[in-house]
């Protein structure tokens, strides 16, 4: 087996959709999935070349959603941070 045919197994169905967020230090891949359970978005975090991951299943995005609205009409409210 060639080593492209193993990454192509390795990494499954190809994305549905992609998004890529740049930051300071860091590279977010959020990819809108599809395997036998249903979808997900699988998001990505690219930190000098070492990367972790985690599966949300699209039907938790609401509730992952409005729990990150949430933190941000906190932070709202809070100090600003001095740099």
């Amino acid at each position: 087996m060639r080593n492209d045919e193993f990454e192509g197994q390795k990494r499954g169905r190809p994305a549905l959709h992609s998004e890529k967020i740049m930051t300071d230090r860091k590279i977010f891949f959020l990819d809108l999935k599809e395997n036998e359970r249903g979808r997900v978005i699988k998001i990505t975090e690219d930190v000098r070349g070492r990367r972790d991951t985690i599966m949300l299943p699209l039907e938790s995005v609401e509730d992952f959603l409005d729990a990150i609205q949430r933190i941000l009409e906190v932070e709202r409210d809070l100090e600003p941070i001095d740099p």
